[in-house]
């Protein structure tokens, strides 16, 4: 059974929302919460990294949102939302991202998919994530 477009649509908005306020918090415990462990992260240089624990997800955002805010991103946001689902659990869901400066301008921007999993009692969860190459 596969959930309805609309409605999976929702839900990955609502769950890219939830990243956002994480992100904005610049805490990688917040950011780890929204993972599955193990995962993997493709980066667009091709370097696959896989984390084994929610505090290596957590340290390897907490590195990476300390660098964002180090070159002055204050914010985050996310468009051009493509979602596809892949059974009942599952989903691909595509976004780009803009890190923003203080007055709103993006640093960044880059497009990134995800794979994404929900127990029947839970939340969406990132397992996986690929960096699509210039």
């Amino acid at each position: 059974m596969t959930v309805n477009a609309p409605t999976l649509e929702a839900a990955a908005s609502g769950f890219f929302d939830s990243f956002v306020a994480a992100f904005q918090s610049f805490e990688g415990t917040r950011i780890a919460a929204l993972y599955r462990v193990p995962s993997v992260a493709l980066q667009a240089d091709g370097t696959l990294g896989c984390l084994t624990s929610q505090a290596d997800v957590a340290r390897y955002f907490q590195a990476l949102v300390d660098d964002y805010r180090a070159q002055g991103c204050r914010a985050c946001r996310y468009r051009d939302l493509e979602v596809a689902a892949i059974g009942a659990r599952s989903a691909l869901a595509t976004v780009t991202w803009d890190l923003l400066d203080d007055e709103g301008k993006a640093l960044k921007s880059w497009r990134e998919s995800y794979n994404l999993h929900r127990t029947d009692a839970g939340p969406w969860r990132i397992f996986a994530s690929a960096d699509h190459a210039d």
